[in-house]
């Protein structure tokens, strides 16, 4: 994606200084990667850095560009290695000291000749400071362009941590006020925007981009086992529905004893994750259920991907989704999905996988049975419709975006307007 040199990029990259520490991040950071690494390759010097970190402000460029290239290394490599996690988490702090230090700090204001910049924000906390973006917008005369990935603290309150839906409402009301255009993950998330939050006043134009996945290259060979498993890859949070699973597998165990198949719950802990942490140790007890179910809080991307490969399905019982990463990753690596029917899942599947009530324990139940079977009919019909399925890329994701950044902001105002 090239463009006119005389436009620059501005990207907002406060989700990877607040992650840098971490050895297996969850999804925005992901995506904030992404975009970094594509627009480094793609934008050149047109591109550099702010953050919110307490402060809103600008980031040196090298620096930056050091942590974003450690940052792909520690995350897609096979194992953590800590000595690029030290260097990622030295990196971090020595950014959100500079915007501490420094804070509301950008030496160019509007330029006289309209050479305007693109600002483009991929994940939350700037949109939590809607005074700095809007001073920001004001100096610049930047084309706002922000990519929204739910909205289910809104739409679900009781499944989230009280005052998130307080946070996330400010969040979408600074996107809905200030942003230029709106980029969504999926039409679902997208309908959701437009429904609370374009109805009256400003109304920016909403893109509809599905994310595209990345898979460690080359991809891992599956493991040997004997005895087939399942995989659930999700937070461990309420909202996941990780609970559907464990009552399922209580009853399989009871059942089938020792020829039980396995289940691994990926994910780090997440709100009252605790809860079902607690469900699981009440199971690890038990001396029948201690071999059959497995937690892995920090499971490295490649191993993911590897115990993935090898699984008779992915299991993916949440309650609602904003777009569904997991589902697409196992249907990229050649692997059946078991998932809840809603409308972000259905988008990344399409016909593929079976879509299941999130509350039918039987239903669950059966499907699992049945695709453990050696030969099972109903997993082979799902691999046979996986032939057609084609996997979301960041290339597509991003060619969507390529006129908003090649244009000037006030032709990219009118694009999809």
């Amino acid at each position: 994606m090239t463009g006119p040199v005389s436009t620059p990029i501005i990207f907002d990259v406060s989700s990877l200084i607040a992650s840098a520490a971490r050895r297996t991040p969850n999804g925005v950071p992901r995506v904030e990667l992404a975009y970094a690494k594509h627009l480094i390759r793609t934008v050149g010097e047109r591109l550099s850095f702010v953050a919110t970190w307490g402060r809103f402000g600008r980031l040196m460029r090298e620096p930056t560009l050091t942590l974003v290239e450690t940052l792909d290394a520690l995350w897609g490599g096979e194992t953590p290695d800590p000595k690029l996690r030290a260097q990622a988490a030295e990196l971090g702090r020595r950014s959100r000291g500079s915007l501490l230090l420094r804070g509301h700090w950008w030496p160019d204001r509007t330029p006289a000749d309209g050479n305007r910049p693109h600002y483009l924000i991929v994940s939350h906390a700037t949109l939590e400071r809607p005074r700095s973006l809007k001073w920001f917008k004001e100096r610049t005369g930047a084309n706002v362009i922000c990519l929204i990935h739910d909205l289910i603290p809104i739409e679900y309150p009781e499944l989230v941590r009280t005052g998130v839906p307080r946070r996330h409402h400010r969040r979408m009301t600074s996107v809905a006020q200030l942003a230029d255009t709106v980029i969504a993950n999926s039409a679902a998330t997208a309908a959701a925007f437009r429904r609370r939050f374009t109805t009256t006043g400003h109304r920016p134009p909403v893109l509809v981009a599905p994310l595209g996945i990345d898979l460690p290259q080359p991809v891992p060979t599956p493991q040997s086992v004997h005895r087939p498993y399942f995989v659930c890859v999700a937070t461990i949070e309420p909202r996941k529905n990780h609970s559907l699973l464990l009552r399922v597998w209580e009853r399989l165990a009871a059942q089938l004893g020792r020829e039980t198949p396995r289940l691994l719950l990926i994910g780090r802990r997440g709100w009252h994750g605790w809860e079902i942490v607690r469900t699981i140790d009440r199971l690890a007890r038990d001396p029948v259920l201690a071999e059959f179910v497995e937690v892995h809080h920090r499971m490295p991307d490649r191993g993911v991907m590897q115990v993935l490969s090898g699984a008779c399905a992915l299991l993916y019982p949440s309650w609602t989704e904003g777009y569904g990463l997991p589902v697409a990753e196992a249907l990229a690596l050649g692997v059946p999905v078991l998932c809840s029917s809603l409308p972000a899942l259905r988008e990344v599947g399409r016909q593929v996988p079976e879509y299941l009530d999130p509350d039918d324990l039987s239903g669950w139940e059966e499907a699992i049975l049945d695709y453990a079977r050696k030969g099972s009919l109903r997993r082979q019909a799902q691999l046979t419709r996986l032939a057609a399925w084609r996997a979301p890329s960041w290339e597509e994701h991003l060619r969507r975006l390529q006129p908003l950044i090649e244009a000037p902001p006030e032709v990219a105002r009118r694009l999809y307007a």
